[in-house]
């Protein structure tokens, strides 16, 4: 309590110093000062979302909107914005910026959390003293309140994560055309070419060398088979029928046993993910046990798959020479943009020498009917809702409407009806307050539990960070 009192020694001047730059830029045309301004207040508003955090365990989610994409040059190399051609990205980059920090609302509600944050605190102050706990609980409601993200900025920023997932799964996908073109062109079309030459060549010795050409059709038909035997392999780059039929679990152990190292596989998944996540997935095993045994010498491999409640969780791990780097072009950054269409992560250790463990992370992707429930409302709010409950009938109705009653029938009886044994003129106010306060509560005891059960749909609706074990 002690330490957020005392920030009000820095707070205080912060504020005037923040109003200046705030009037400079506005009512004197300093435009430039007032990123500056946005940018200080806003450290010090995620600076108190921290404190809350550690504080009360209540996380204070960000409340800003996405930042403006970079500026894109035309055909013809110069940047536009409005009417207005630039050479360089500076200006127009500059504008978007201010526009983003002038347009935002949590640019203004971090400015008016910072002009009343200190009479908050003072007015709690004698709280603070008596019941710490307490005081700082409402405390971290007040800065929720206006700290905290709204529907808009939650709306808006899962907008921007699903077009940066859209362009990621793009990219993927047209990284898999050109990989399926290479192949059938390098290897399949090659095999039929030289399959066709063959075969002209039959027909020209069929007649004056019968032995030769029946040699050359022997030929053309082992060219035949080897060519069917790459088309089988670019269809399972396609999607391996096996992973269609049998799901991801039979897939991978049908990679195990074609695979040159000696590979086991462990699987624990209740139910099958989405074909889209089941794709990835295989596909990313079968890059990796390819890489082991062809860049890393490895001779065995271990591949587990796990879920925990709706995250699914790979890790493949071999006893190569170690050294993998995605920077290398080992395949390893196609695998973490395979990934990334799905908001997965990729973890790597490979040191020289080896061994090489990859491990990767797939959030709220398996079915919600079989994971784990969400979390719970906590115990702290769990017992402020019933102190509610317990209390905000005494202010609602004796204090409130039943004084009310007695008032207007000007019943000489008073009982112990607060607002009654005032003075005459503070009665009413009194029982007005009284019914203000007992509605407050009932109405502090429905939000509570119903802000709660938002959070927790709108927590399984978004990707969530690794977990680890």
């Amino acid at each position: 309590m002690a330490t957020l009192l005392a920030l009000l020694v820095v707070q205080v001047p912060l504020i005037v110093l923040s109003l200046l730059m705030l009037v400079l830029s506005v009512a004197l045309g300093l435009v430039f000062l007032f990123p500056p301004q946005v940018r200080m207040v806003r450290r010090v508003a995620e600076l108190n979302r921290r404190l809350m955090r550690r504080w009360t365990g209540l996380a204070i989610e960000a409340p800003y909107l996405p930042k403006p994409p970079p500026p894109v040059p035309q055909a013809d190399g110069f940047y536009r914005y409005d009417r207005t051609l630039y050479k360089t990205p500076r200006v127009p980059a500059w504008n978007d910026r201010w526009k983003w920090l002038l347009t935002d609302p949590a640019t203004w509600r971090d400015n008016c959390w910072l002009v009343l944050d200190p009479l908050m605190k003072l007015t709690l102050a004698p709280v603070f003293l008596l019941l710490p706990a307490q005081g700082l609980r409402l405390y971290a409601l007040w800065s929720d309140l206006l700290l905290g993200a709204t529907a808009n900025s939650r709306l808006a920023n899962q907008v921007t994560h699903l077009k940066r997932t859209r362009n990621l799964a793009t990219d993927s996908q047209a990284a898999e055309m050109r990989r399926i073109e290479r192949d059938l062109h390098d290897g399949t079309q090659a095999r039929l070419v030289a399959i066709g030459m063959t075969l002209g060549a039959v027909e020209q010795l069929v007649d004056r060398d019968p032995s030769a050409a029946k040699a050359l059709l022997a030929k053309a038909r082992e060219a035949s088979s080897e060519t069917l035997t790459e088309l089988r392999r670019v269809i399972r780059g396609i999607h391996p029928p096996v992973l269609a039929e049998r799901g991801l679990g039979d897939a991978v152990r049908a990679l195990a046993i074609d695979s040159p190292m000696e590979v086991s596989v462990d699987v624990d998944l209740p139910h099958r993910p989405d074909a889209p996540v089941e794709a990835a997935a295989y596909f990313a095993v079968s890059e990796l046990l390819s890489n082991a045994a062809r860049h890393g010498d490895a001779r065995t491999a271990a591949v587990d798959i796990s879920s925990r409640e709706a995250d699914l969780r790979i890790t493949v791990t071999d006893d190569g020479m170690g050294g993998a780097d995605p920077a290398k072009g080992s395949g390893l950054a196609g695998i973490e943009r395979r990934l990334a269409a799905f908001d997965g992560v990729l973890a790597l250790n490979s040191p020289q020498g080896g061994p090489t463990t990859v491990t990767m992370h797939l959030p709220k992707v398996l079915p919600q009917h079989w994971a784990s429930d969400l979390p719970k409302l906590p115990r702290h709010k769990m017992i402020i809702v019933g102190l509610l409950w317990a209390t905000a009938w005494c202010p609602t109705f004796p204090q409130g409407f039943v004084a009310a009653i007695f008032k207007i029938i000007n019943f000489d009886e008073k009982t112990w009806f607060l607002a009654l044994h005032l003075p005459e003129p503070w009665q009413w106010p009194t029982i007005i307050a009284m019914i203000a306060l007992g509605l407050a509560m009932h109405i502090m005891a429905i939000r509570i539990p119903a802000v709660h059960n938002r959070e927790r749909w709108m927590i399984e609706a978004t990707p969530t960070k690794p977990w680890c074990p």
